[in-house]
């Protein structure tokens, strides 16, 4: 069964401990749910790159909510100078979309990509997930990354962002890498992105190490080996602070998966349907 295109979304808001509104989109399914799912996204990328997944899965049985983060998407103001955002605002706007979406009639589970896989271990909320499959979660460090694509990335923290941030925000979109930034998610990316280990290096986030190791849902770690910016080593660096887990590290072959190259954001486009299948099929072992 393929994903159900005519599916158009609820768009709605959901707020956030702080008060702060963001924009969601909410896919019934229509049959009675085998559960809800909320899509973790990557940094600076909107929800609607999601819809694709977000159909299927709820074609699939499960209500599935996407969001955007503070600072981007629906949920940008109208502009984004002096507009104070970081990554613990976005993983509280997550743990809105969790307290949303959480039911005590059927399973909540959580599909991150990238980011969405550190903001997993930043939830207060976390107890209510049943399940977390997350794609190309990495420690975002430049050495787990091959020569070529570290020096580009070096490039880019070092020189390019840092002029073209003086304008107050981190303007991704002039180089093609998703969406502009608020400055203080622009910041911590590049200061975490500077250790081996991301944010558990860093001397003044000792916390977060604590927090990771409260969590105690099951976790599978699907990364590409095409995926330059989060290969199966900087997976590995990272995934080991969800130490009280059961993991499944999973290395994916494009080729095995009938969709050429993963890269990145393959994950998520209409090709890769053979990894939702993947997905669903998971959910259905684990509830």
């Amino acid at each position: 069964m393929t994903a159900d295109i005519s599916n158009e979304p609820e768009l709605i808001d959901i707020t956030s401990a702080d008060g702060y509104r963001v924009a969601a989109s909410l896919f019934n399914t229509k049959t009675q749910p085998l559960g809800h799912l909320i899509v973790a996204g990557a940094t600076g990328v909107p929800q609607r790159f999601y819809y694709s997944f977000a159909r299927y899965a709820s074609s699939h049985g499960y209500t599935t909510l996407t969001l955007d983060y503070r600072g981007i998407g629906r949920s940008r103001p109208s502009t984004l100078v002096g507009f104070q955002a970081s990554f613990i605002d976005w993983a509280d706007d997550l743990a809105a979309a969790v307290e949303y979406m959480a039911s005590d009639e059927v399973p909540l589970f959580m599909v991150g990509h990238s980011f969405g896989g550190h903001a997993f271990g930043l939830l207060p909320n976390h107890q209510r997930i049943s399940g977390f499959y997350v794609f190309a979660i990495g420690a975002g460090w430049h050495g787990w990354m091959p020569t070529l694509e570290s020096l580009k990335v070096r490039f880019i923290w070092n020189i390019v962002l840092p002029t073209l941030a003086i304008r107050g925000y981190a303007p991704m979109s002039l180089l093609g890498i998703g969406e502009d930034l608020p400055f203080g998610v622009y910041q911590q990316w590049r200061h975490w992105c500077s250790f081996p280990h991301y944010f558990f290096d860093d001397p003044e986030a000792t916390e977060i190490a604590e927090k990771f190791a409260q969590v105690t849902a099951p976790i599978v770690a699907a990364n590409a080996l095409d995926d330059n910016w989060a290969l199966p080593r900087s997976r590995n660096a990272f995934i080991k602070a969800y130490k009280n887990s059961q993991i499944t590290c999973v290395d994916l072959v494009p080729d095995q998966h009938r969709h050429g190259c993963i890269g990145h954001m393959g994950y998520f486009r209409p090709q890769a349907q053979p990894l939702w299948e993947d997905v669903l099929n998971w959910f259905k072992i684990i509830q």
